[in-house]
């Protein structure tokens, strides 16, 4: 049981019926020898009638005499006792009830319990009247009887306490750990863009509320850390442009007008081919920092996917040929979406630049587009070598590079850009193995509105029509 509710109910509920069925144990005990004294009380009281029967003087009197008087004392009770008068030499008296059968005796005891075969259990106490030994027994039937409805009574009572005290435990559980359940409801909505939310903190001061001012300062020390991280990447990818703009200022004025030879001129051009690099990674750095800042306001239009798929796919397979691939646009459905067109394409151009680079020469890529059911999905495939699947999801953190012969070119950003820009459109994007060989297949979704019927369309990398490809699932 993984609940600390449920663990709690059933602690409770077991802790309650263990503490009754104790109960019922020592009750058992107590209503049992109660119930034996009770019938040692009887035998007592019969012995007494019989020493008064007898009289003070009744050794003087013949063994015929006293097997009368007891007899006729005994008569009434014939049913409820059963009598045993002897000395050492003989036995003096007999009740017809014994059938002929002997009392059992105990040596050394004078209260103890026997059984008779054909009359049962009994309750026997011996007493000494001089010089005769006085055996009186009681059937216990009847306390055995009792203390078996006894007991079926404290069975039912147990297994009716046990569910009663499971639903006690249940709801005194769900009570106790409701403010813990506020806690993990809030707890888990804070995120790194949902900071400034803070647990609710109840004004009795135990535990639980000790455990929320807890949570609260760590979430008011990762708030600090988070906005200091990020306050960083702003200020020194921005301070940053302005000495690197210089920089490369100098460097086109050299080779401008700088007497320089062939040599230098190469030195000069790599420099500024690593500056472009560098500005790039900043300007990059910048966007992930104002988007994990919620710093970046869309502008969302609703527009047709496919008018803007058809002028990117234009773009792409200039693209794809000057890297000697094809490039395949597949569109499924019609309807509009509420999307800004350039992020967007900056996601497209990160996914099909990675594309490019993972693609043997003379491959294929494909760009995927279904609208249906409140939904824009979007996939691009290429035939590459593919992405294990432990490393998928990876590949979507900040400077994640798998180590493919074209990797050292970027910067290992594209893609968590990619992953920022469809959250702020309130989609997802993931990556997953392609449906033909070994390549990978990215996906991403937003919500789409206004759909109408379907109405499948392709191009092929050479813009000619046909027929409409396999719905996705």
């Amino acid at each position: 049981m993984r609940s600390i509710s449920t663990r709690l109910a059933a602690w409770y509920a077991l802790a309650a019926t263990v503490t009754l069925a104790c109960l019922f144990i020592v009750g058992y005990q107590l209503l049992e020898n109660y119930l034996i004294r009770g019938l040692d009380m009887l035998n007592r009281a019969e012995f007494e009638q019989i020493s008064a029967r007898l009289g003070p003087n009744y050794q003087v009197l013949t063994p015929e005499v006293i097997n009368q008087r007891i007899r006729q004392t005994t008569q009434y009770a014939s049913v409820l006792f059963y009598i045993d008068v002897h000395n050492h030499e003989r036995t003096v008296f007999y009740s017809a009830n014994l059938r002929g059968q002997p009392i059992p005796d105990v040596p050394h005891k004078h209260l103890y319990d026997g059984s008779i075969p054909g009359i049962g259990p009994l309750r026997i106490a011996e007493f000494v009247l001089p010089p005769f030994d006085v055996t009186i027994a009681t059937s216990s039937a009847q306390v055995q009887k009792v203390m078996d409805g006894y007991v079926e009574v404290c069975t039912g009572l147990l297994c009716a306490m046990l569910a009663v005290s499971s639903i006690i435990g249940i709801a005194l559980s769900r009570l106790a750990l409701r403010p813990v359940r506020l806690i993990r409801e809030t707890a888990s909505r804070i995120g790194s863009d949902n900071l400034s939310e803070r647990i609710p903190v109840s004004g009795v001061r135990d535990e639980i509320s000790e455990l929320a001012r807890l949570l609260n300062q760590m979430f008011d020390r990762l708030e600090s850390s988070f906005k200091q991280v990020r306050r960083f990447a702003a200020e020194a990818s921005h301070e940053l442009k302005t000495p690197l703009s210089l920089i490369r200022l100098q460097a086109e004025r050299l080779l401008v007008t700088g007497n320089l030879g062939a040599a230098e001129e190469d030195a000069v051009q790599m420099q500024l081919e690593e500056l472009a690099r560098l500005s790039r990674i900043i300007e990059e750095m910048l966007f992930l920092s104002r988007a994990e800042a919620r710093a970046i306001t869309l502008q969302l239009r609703q527009q047709d996917p496919a008018r803007f798929l058809h002028a990117f796919a234009q773009d792409a397979r200039v693209l794809a040929e000057h890297e000697n691939r094809s490039f395949v646009l597949a569109s499924e459905g019609e309807g509009l979406v509420a999307f800004e067109a350039q992020r967007i394409r900056q996601v497209l151009l990160n996914l099909l630049a990675n594309a490019l680079c993972a693609s043997p020469r003379d491959s294929v890529i494909t760009l995927r587009s279904t609208c249906r059911e409140g939904v824009w999905r979007v996939s691009l495939e290429d035939q590459g070598p593919g992405v294990p699947a432990n490393e998928r999801e990876r590949i979507f953190q900040r400077f994640v590079r798998l180590g493919t012969p074209t990797s050292e070119r970027g910067s290992g950003l594209g893609l968590a850009i990619c992953r920022s820009i469809i959250v702020l459109h309130h989609g997802r994007i993931w990556a997953e193995k392609a449906a033909v060989g070994s390549g990978l297949n990215v996906l991403f979704e937003i919500p789409a509105t206004e759909l109408h019927p379907l109405v499948g369309s392709a191009e092929t990398a050479h813009g000619a029509k046909e027929p409409a490809p396999r719905k996705l699932a």
